[in-house]
C-alpha cells in the first residue's frame, strides 16, 4: 500500500474506533459496563474513570455493580453518576453501588435506533471528508515526480478504502440497531 494512503486508512480506522466507542455507550436494555466509560470521578482532585477507582461487574442482566476499592469514594462515584447523562439513579448500601437498568419501552428503543443511525451517518460523513482531504492532497501532486496515472490509482484505492469503511459503519449500525430492538 502506498505510504500516502496509509495516513488516510489510519484516520478512517480511528473514525471506526470512535464510532464503536459511541455505540458501546448506548445502552440496549442489558447492563453494559461501557456506559460508565465517559463518567469521571473526582479522585483526590483528579478526574478519573470509574473503572480505575472501583471494581465494575454485571451480576445480573440489567444491573451494574460498582465496588470502590476505597470506601470513601462511594459519595463521589454516586454524585458523578447522578450528574451524568446516564439517567439512572444509583443505589448504595455503604460498600457497593448498584445501577438497575429499567426495561426499555418500544418508543425509547426506536429513539435509540435513530440515535445509532445518526452516529453512523456522522461516521460516514467523517470518512467521506477524509477521502475528500486525500483526493485534494493527491491533486496537489500534479506536476511533481508522480505521474497522473499513479495519482488516479491512489484516488481509486482511496475510494475502495472509503467504500470498505462505509460498509463497516453500516454493519456496525445494523448490529447495534438489532441489539437495541431485541427485547
Amino acid at each position: 500500500m502506498n505510504e500516502k494512503l496509509k495516513v488516510y486508512e489510519e484516520k478512517m480506522t480511528k473514525t471506526m474506533a470512535n464510532l464503536d466507542g459511541e455505540l458501546g455507550a448506548i445502552r440496549a436494555g442489558r447492563a453494559n459496563p461501557n456506559v460508565l466509560n465517559r463518567i469521571m470521578v473526582d479522585y483526590y482532585g483528579t478526574p478519573t474513570p470509574i473503572q480505575q477507582v472501583a471494581n465494575v461487574s454485571v451480576p445480573e442482566a440489567r444491573m451494574i455493580q460498582i465496588q470502590p476499592w476505597d470506601k470513601t469514594m462511594i459519595k463521589a462515584i454516586t454524585k458523578a453518576i447522578q450528574t451524568s447523562d446516564l439517567g439512572i439513579n444509583p443505589n448504595n448500601d455503604g460498600s457497593v453501588i448498584r445501577l438497575v437498568f429499567p426495561e426499555l419501552t418500544e418508543e425509547r428503543r426506536k429513539e435509540l435506533v435513530k440515535d445509532v443511525k445518526k452516529k453512523g451517518e456522522a461516521a460516514k460523513v467523517a470518512i467521506r471528508n477524509i477521502r475528500r482531504d486525500g483526493n485534494d492532497s493527491f491533486k496537489k501532486l500534479k506536476g511533481t515526480e508522480i505521474s497522473e496515472d499513479e495519482i488516479k490509482d491512489m484516488e481509486e484505492d482511496l475510494q475502495k478504502m472509503t467504500d470498505k469503511f462505509v460498509k463497516e459503519v453500516d454493519k456496525a449500525v445494523e448490529v447495534k440497531s438489532k441489539e437495541v430492538m431485541t427485547v
